[in-house]
């Protein structure tokens, strides 16, 4: 029997998922919710699109729910409300602020008697748990993170949440030099200022204040205040014609040494192209769905990240095809 899935939220990254379930041969898309009028989104198969308002008379017919909604200002609230009625994933993306996600999370999870799997992606996400094995083979050394250069969707949404702004893309891109060093295993001590830059293009509504948004944009907290931000106002046609795409990706290093003296350097690179973020995001988030529905079916309740997920729990292959494909 194939899993049933739901999508909260049908922009860039639910069309993702829509796309990676039509090649999940053991999970279907069941329904989608969205704040917009239903009968105006196009859904596939045999999916059904609703009201985000008639939600709750879905509670038995949805194995796990994604939630494509941004991190700035959907999935603070969305998240803790709907892992309470369901088992949820998400792809919340603010890192400094996933410990206070993960409490809030967690409790109404545990309230509700579901399971929730956050910050699911690439990063954070494949990154995440790149970092974690790297560091588990070399303890003594450095880690080192670098995206782009690409569209940063978590950072463009950001931008379209501030008041004046009609349309925005943001593209992170890293500084050469930084990425030099750290490949040559020099260990360099990299400020974040000194490993990105951040580039900006907005459209402004009219009438908005240039300068206003380009000074909110630049200041603000855990997306732009950190790094070197360059922004362009251009027109939604020259938006459209020169920054349509949803291209990213990144790299994550651990520099780190092993002997007596610590003589040997090692480096450790995992590195993702993509070229198109929002589908990648939405496959990664599709994976852990069908893990969510594995925890679920054994009692788990509360929150999880993809820490404490079996690998072979994001495989629709058992564990005897695994061993034989993989191992």
């Amino acid at each position: 029997m194939k899993k049933h899935i739901g999508i909260i939220g049908y922009g860039n990254l639910g069309r993702g998922v829509a796309l990676a379930l039509q090649s999940s041969p053991d999970m279907t898309l069941t329904a989608v919710f969205t704040r917009r009028d239903p009968s105006s989104i196009a859904v596939p198969g045999d999916a059904i699109s609703c009201s985000l308002d008639d939600i709750t008379n879905w509670q038995d017919k949805i194995d796990v729910m994604i939630l494509c909604g941004g991190s700035a200002t959907d999935l603070p609230t969305q998240t803790p409300a709907y892992s309470a009625q369901f088992n949820i994933v998400d792809s919340f993306d603010t890192h400094a602020n996933i410990p206070n996600h993960f409490a809030k999370v967690d409790a109404a999870a545990k309230a509700g008697g579901h399971l929730a799997l956050i910050s699911c992606g690439w990063d954070p996400g494949m990154f995440s748990l790149n970092r974690l094995y790297a560091n588990a083979i070399l303890p003594q050394g450095s880690d080192y993170t670098f995206w782009g250069r690409g569209v940063s969707q978590g950072h463009s949404d950001a931008i379209r949440r501030i008041p004046g702004v009609r349309n925005a893309k943001q593209y992170t891109v890293p500084v050469e030099e930084a990425l030099a060093a750290v490949r040559a295993g020099t260990h360099p001590r990299l400020t974040t200022r000194q490993k990105h830059t951040r580039e900006c293009f907005v459209v402004l509504e009219d009438g908005a204040n240039a300068q206003a948004v380009a000074q909110a944009i630049k200041t603000m907290p855990n997306y732009f205040a950190d790094y070197d931000t360059t922004v362009h106002f251009v027109s939604e046609e020259e938006l459209r014609k020169n920054h349509s795409g949803m291209a990213h990706g990144g790299m994550v290093f651990r520099s780190g040494t092993t002997g007596q003296q610590r003589e040997h350097t090692h480096v450790i690179e995992y590195r993702l192209t993509l070229d198109s973020n929002p589908e990648f995001t939405g496959s990664v988030l599709t994976a852990c769905a069908r893990a969510v529905y594995r925890l679920a079916e054994e009692g788990a309740t509360g929150c999880r990240t993809l820490f404490d997920v079996p690998p072979a729990y994001l495989s629709h292959m058992s564990d005897a095809e695994l061993r034989q494909t993989f191992l």
